[in-house]
């Protein structure tokens, strides 16, 4: 299915070739002047779309797909059927991306601010900003060129954006320092109090002063709905490149490395440190004050209450290593007088 020019205006057309080379790959095959419009899944792309095989478990729709090319990698190629071309490169998904992108880009800026708006006179304002419908820039703020602030959006007093973020619908910052081409989908929050509390002898709970930032490296994405708390003495940190998905919770004082990506729903308690390049599965959590090292993983739904080594695997609640974590579930399963689930027929 096409992507819906509603939604996704498309860019220029692209040639073949240009095709191939915004892919990093290689043609083989196919017409190199032949006009590209669009891209497709394999079963529907038409003739003038590109697709993309990155599973072997979709080989078999190589027969009768109609795309234009199919980007694959080399040792896919020898199953594309006669007479059809092939745009070959070590990774397809990320290069059928590149090709995505280059015919349905990222919408430009439209510099100005909606008469609704309420910008501060003290706020900065950089060249080509669009400012939505009902946005608020408080006091003292910072915006960097050609950034996009949504409609109903909120940027705090003294919050510094770099140059082109993307600030989506009813987002909020506040505390925060943002780097260059930070993307915040709809919703999502950042800054606001850390849950720090002290409990009186009477009972009851008394907040603790909140007075830390957020620093927000470049690149850094954030989901819809997703909460980044500010620090409580010290700041919270998301290093470089890394992505949040949606409903995403972290906690003051969290800080991260560069390139963490982290799934659906994860929630990570105040004080925790992570690596260059963690990864965690989605509704997986982590306790306060842990360390996880550099490339570490963390499986789907597992509860990491202790230091991770760099590297390493882990999973299941309380998080074990992996290889553990299996046995233990083997077992578990051979107590109970149950086998595992068959495998379905492919």
């Amino acid at each position: 299915m096409a992507a819906d020019p509603r939604f996704f205006p498309a860019g220029s057309a692209l040639t073949l070739a240009e095709a191939a080379a915004a892919a990093g790959g290689e043609l083989v095959g196919g017409d190199p002047e032949l006009p590209i419009t669009g891209v497709g899944p394999l079963q529907s792309a038409g003739p003038a779309e590109v697709s993309f095989l990155d599973n072997r478990r979709y080989a078999g729709q190589l027969a009768i797909t109609q795309a234009a090319a199919v980007v694959l990698a080399p040792e896919m190629l020898a199953k594309l059927p006669e007479g059809r071309a092939a745009i070959v490169t070590p990774h397809p998904y990320l290069g059928f991306g590149r090709i995505a992108r280059a015919l349905h880009p990222a919408a430009a800026p439209r510099p100005g601010i909606h008469p609704s708006a309420v910008v501060d006179a003290s706020a900065r304002i950089g060249q080509g900003v669009e400012v939505g419908p009902l946005a608020v820039i408080e006091a003292g703020a910072e915006i960097g060129a050609g950034c996009i602030i949504g409609p109903h959006a909120v940027i705090g007093a003294g919050v510094v954006l770099g140059e082109g973020c993307r600030i989506g619908a009813h987002t909020s910052l506040s505390h925060c320092i943002a780097g260059r081409q930070v993307v915040l989908h709809p919703g999502a929050r950042v800054g606001q109090e850390g849950f720090g509390f002290a409990v009186t002898p009477e009972g009851r709970f008394e907040t603790m002063p909140q007075l830390g930032r957020v620093l927000l490296g470049d690149f850094v994405e954030l989901g819809a709905n997703a909460c980044v708390d500010r620090g409580s003495q010290t700041d919270t940190v998301l290093g470089a490149g890394t992505r949040l998905d949606n409903m995403v919770q972290i906690g003051h004082n969290v800080s991260t490395g560069k390139g963490c990506v982290l799934v659906a729903q994860v929630g990570i308690a105040g004080s925790t440190r992570l690596g260059n390049g963690v990864q965690m599965g989605g509704q997986s959590g982590i306790s306060g004050h842990v360390e996880i090292g550099d490339r570490a993983q963390v499986a789907a739904q597992s509860g990491v209450m202790s230091d991770v080594a760099p590297g390493e695997v882990v999973g299941g609640s309380p998080a074990w290593p992996m290889r553990e974590t299996l046995r233990a579930f083997a077992a578990l399963r051979k107590l109970a007088g149950t086998k595992p689930p068959a495998k379905p027929t492919p």
